[in-house]
């Protein structure tokens, strides 16, 4: 439970300094750069080992395709929304999408507990938006919203592609693939490096701090799968989100500080719902 709930805090840490950090696509790009340089090279030992056939290839193509939409999408949804406003509904747009994609496209069945917690993450997705039916919001925007739910379309595919391709590979090799794809996609937003450099020589300690958080966030999270279901410790991870909705009003002074974090609460109650009463 440890391991999960500092997986969940590490998340949150690194996000909360990508959307503190003013080149946020530098941020985002430096801080793969020291995990990718080991990871490509287990990658690659493990694939002149075991080969990679090519339903694998296309898989990993297609990992890096959505891996690089979502950081361009991540980059521009930190320029456009508060971290307590995004950060909730990137986490929680893909676990109630899986379950409903699950009833409409598998023939699977949800629970009516299910049903309740998806119905408490919408619920909590609408009050972080600021909308209410009738009231009228001086000043409300609906672009970071929409973003951050694109965000969480894009994880969203990029997991449900990933579970596939860990057929053919190992977690750490898919996550040295993915992160080539997150790069790439933000390859042009930092060019040309000397933004790099700038970004580096201004906020070296930081971009170390992303860098270790970064990878580090899930690979605590490979760690507690294997020393418990994957089902029990998922939904714990998702504490993250209460602990990004924090960061964001408390150390960025963000704004609606009440709204934001009752709505966290409703979207991390209703992922816990769903894990816990998940199928029919």
């Amino acid at each position: 439970m440890v391991l999960v709930l500092c997986s969940g805090l590490a998340h949150a840490i690194w996000n909360f300094l990508a959307k503190k950090n003013e080149d946020k696509a530098a941020f985002l790009w430096i801080i793969l750069v020291p995990s990718n340089a080991v990871l490509l090279v287990y990658a690659c030992l493990e694939i002149s080992r075991v080969g990679l056939p090519w339903k694998g290839i296309v898989l990993a193509i297609l990992s890096m395709g959505i891996q690089a939409l979502y950081a361009i999408l991540l980059t521009q949804t930190y320029k456009q929304g508060d971290l307590s406003q995004v950060y909730p509904i990137m986490r929680g747009t893909s676990t109630v999408l899986t379950p409903v994609l699950g009833v409409i496209f598998l023939s699977e069945s949800l629970h009516a507990m299910g049903w309740l917690g998806i119905i408490s993450m919408i619920f909590g997705f609408i009050v972080m938006s600021g909308w209410f039916p009738g009231v009228q919001s001086a000043g409300l925007r609906f672009k970071p919203v929409f973003l951050a739910i694109s965000v969480g379309l894009c994880t969203t595919g990029y997991t449900l592609i990933d579970k596939l391709f860990l057929h053919y590979l190992s977690p750490l090799s898919l996550l040295g693939i993915a992160n080539i794809g997150f790069m790439l996609g933000i390859t042009r937003s930092v060019m040309p490096f000397e933004r790099i450099r700038r970004s580096w020589q201004k906020y070296r300690t930081v971009l170390l701090i992303g860098a270790i958080l970064s990878p580090g966030s899930y690979l605590l999270f490979l760690y507690a799968m294997n020393q418990a279901p994957v089902s029990n410790i998922a939904p714990m991870r998702e504490v993250g989100i209460v602990f990004g909705t924090i960061l964001g009003l408390t150390l960025l002074k963000e704004r609606h500080v009440g709204r934001r974090l009752v709505a966290s609460i409703f979207i991390v109650c209703g992922i816990w719902v769903i894990a816990a009463f998940g199928s029919g």
